[in-house]
């Protein structure tokens, strides 16, 4: 466990020296590739000699190495989004916050406000290489979710689904390709949405789906059947958490579902990825992932009543709640 770091730089640099893109045509031997990474023949030498013992190398007789599949995941144009996804999760910004972990647990604070001095969403507007890696890292981490979240939940029955903070619309577009008498609203601040029409386009839904701009920290589009939150309560601290909350509440109508969708940590010692990402979100964001019983207190707080919590074939579950009326 304490040296775990070591695989992660290890992985993090070929990543960056972009070793798999370089061997995509072939192998080569690490003297060729030295000059083209700008690094020491030898110690490059040593370096992929390492990398083949993970199984992302492998390399013949006459010392040239060549990918393996799992290696093939690294190139820049591979399914899946592994390569941003390592230089985001292992690079250096997030290696700097962890430095501060210590200080996280201490207080309840960020380690990213401690060394960076502002919110890690703040940090990434200001760095748009980083945020376009960590937006496709977001979508490699959760790549398999949106079409077991459509699998998973019975969505006919409702004629609008706003996807609330969906970004590209990713999720909204898996669910309505699976329902297609149901039409979408999907709402998030303006330059995050910039990209939607084009993926929206791409699945054949766009013309079933109304893009709306604003915060949700403001408001929430009203008129929906159902609203998704895919992965943004985790991200905030409680008051946040609560004023979104609010706001969906306010714009559900009778009848209509609240469906949250998030990792659903298991209670006692069972292991879940879920738990040591809540980590992440203690370091990073500042936000948290919860038990079925703390999502189940937070909604009432907000004057939200939890109904069920749907598993589905992917790592997250589906909280669906509704409004508490009096």
């Amino acid at each position: 466990m304490g040296t775990g770091y070591w695989i992660s730089r290890l992985v993090w640099t070929a990543a960056k020296l972009g070793i798999a893109d370089h061997l995509a045509n072939g192998s080569k031997s690490a003297a060729q590739l030295a000059g083209l990474t700008g690094t020491n023949p030898r110690a490059f030498h040593r370096f992929m000699r390492t990398l083949a013992s993970l199984g992302i190398l492998k390399h013949d007789a006459d010392q040239k190495f060549a990918l393996t599949q799992l290696g093939e995941a690294l190139k820049s144009d591979a399914p899946g989004s592994a390569r941003s996804t390592i230089l985001a999760m292992a690079g250096p910004w997030m290696w700097k916050a962890w430095e501060e972990f210590q200080y996280s647990v201490e207080t309840g604070e960020t380690a990213m406000e401690k060394v960076f001095g502002m919110p890690v969403f703040d940090y990434l507007a200001q760095h748009p290489e980083l945020a376009a890696q960590f937006s496709e890292a977001m979508v490699g981490i959760h790549g398999p979710e949106p079409p077991a979240v459509a699998a998973a939940y019975d969505f006919s029955r409702f004629g609008v689904i706003v996807d609330v903070g969906g970004a590209t619309g990713n999720m909204l577009a898996h669910v309505l390709a699976r329902y297609p008498e149901s039409q979408g609203v999907l709402f998030d601040l303006p330059h995050v949405v910039a990209e939607a029409s084009a993926l929206l386009r791409a699945k054949g839904v766009d013309s079933r789906v109304r893009i709306e701009c604003g915060s949700f920290f403001e408001t929430v589009p009203g008129g929906g059947d159902a609203y998704i939150l895919s992965h943004i309560i985790h991200d905030w601290n409680e008051d946040q958490c609560l004023t979104i909350l609010g706001n969906c509440r306010k714009a559900m109508k009778r009848g209509a579902k609240l469906l949250i969708v998030e990792f659903v940590l298991p209670e006692a010692d069972t292991p879940h990825f879920g738990k040591l990402l809540d980590m992440v979100m203690l370091a990073i964001p500042g936000g948290e992932e919860r038990t079925a019983i703390e999502y189940g207190s937070l909604l009432a707080r907000a004057g939200l009543k939890m109904t069920r919590v749907v598993p589905t074939a992917s790592d997250v579950s589906i909280v669906e709640a509704e409004v508490t009326w009096h």
